[in-house]
């Protein structure tokens, strides 16, 4: 790619954010979400494989089709209000603004594209789609929460969660496993939603951290498939350890960060009266938890069977960057006891 277009793309990435974030108008919102699939769409396809042109493909039309949806309904709810504003959403509107986002975002059932996608894609960009590419349709979701259909988000927030951890039980591609993991995590949100929009946007942060984290673990170890992990150990011991406890965060285990937005859920579900949602949504996340210790046990308890008779590859200085990984990292692991503050805050 030449230098001066990373600049831009990445430049573009950044507008259409902010524009979504801060428009209270639905065509200058929409307009962010366009700005914002158009210019992630180089960045897919630099590499010149017919895998990555099929996952752009794959990504361009889902993300038009979605932007369709939401011109429609912007479209549909202006023609029957008269308000072009956010926070103006008549019910059939808003019900296909919520299928619209649900697809940008890649909420079951309208998740498929996300794992191809992210298989086609090479690390760097698939942790730009699981993070940055979230945020836009998050705000939008959460600026209009009060106009959603709760039972809606519910039914597809404990779909996304089962869907998710059952994509995820027999793969061995690791980009697959994380779009599992994200389509997971996104039904988390969406069942708060509706009830603490507090604990969704902290469960978005949570989100943030943690995929950041095994994104840019996977990275620096170069793995795309299980196979390759048993090499992990020997390049870097300590890091082999760590992205396997950030694993265990993300399946939600104590004492790491990933534990706090799952508890503060199931309290709050339980405040609400929805104990049996709670407990459903409880077990469905074993099927995530099983995958996420498959891979955590390939990480850091297995090794490969192959000596290596030259220098131990962890006595090699690397040339990575490693200032954002540890930095995610540490976060991934030691933020529960500051529960209160962020709840307060």
């Amino acid at each position: 790619m030449n230098p001066y277009t990373m600049p831009i793309v990445l430049f573009s990435l950044l507008l259409g954010t902010t524009l979504t974030f801060t428009s209270s108008h639905w065509l200058l919102a929409w307009m962010g979400l366009e700005i914002n699939t158009l210019a992630i769409l180089p960045l897919m396809i630099k590499t010149h494989h017919p895998r990555a042109t099929e996952a752009t493909t794959k990504y361009f039309l889902t993300q038009a089709t979605a932007s369709a949806l939401i011109l429609f309904s912007t479209t549909m709810n202006a023609w029957s209000t008269g308000e072009w504003e956010l926070k103006e959403l008549s019910t059939l509107p808003a019900n296909m603004m919520t299928i619209a986002l649900m697809m940008k975002l890649g909420v079951a059932p309208m998740h498929f594209w996300l794992p191809e996608v992210l298989q086609g894609v090479n690390l760097t960009t698939g942790l730009i789609i699981s993070t940055w590419q979230k945020l836009a349709p998050m705000s939008l979701m959460f600026m209009i929460h009060n106009s959603l259909n709760p039972h809606l988000l519910m039914i597809l927030g404990f779909t996304s969660i089962l869907l998710g951890g059952w994509l995820g039980l027999n793969q061995t591609q690791l980009r697959k496993i994380m779009a599992s993991s994200s389509i997971a995590h996104l039904g988390w949100m969406m069942i708060i939603l509706p009830i603490s929009p507090t604990l969704f946007m902290l469960n978005i942060i949570i989100y943030l951290i943690l995929t950041s984290a095994m994104f840019l673990s996977m990275k620096f170890f170069n793995v795309t498939k299980f196979n390759s992990l048993s090499t992990s150990w020997s390049k870097t011991p300590a890091l082999a350890i760590s992205s396997s406890i950030v694993l265990l965060s993300l399946g939600g285990l104590p004492p790491t960060t990933g534990f706090m937005p799952k508890w503060l859920i199931l309290q709050e579900l339980t405040k609400q009266h929805l104990s049996t949602t709670a407990t459903l949504i409880a077990i469905s996340a074993l099927l995530s938890l099983f995958f996420y210790l498959r891979f955590s046990y390939s990480l850091a308890l297995t090794q490969s069977p192959n000596t290596i008779s030259s220098l131990t590859t962890w006595r090699l200085k690397s040339n990575q960057t490693t200032f954002l990984l540890t930095m995610m990292t540490t976060l991934s692991l030691m933020l529960l006891p500051l529960t209160p503050y962020l709840v307060s805050m």
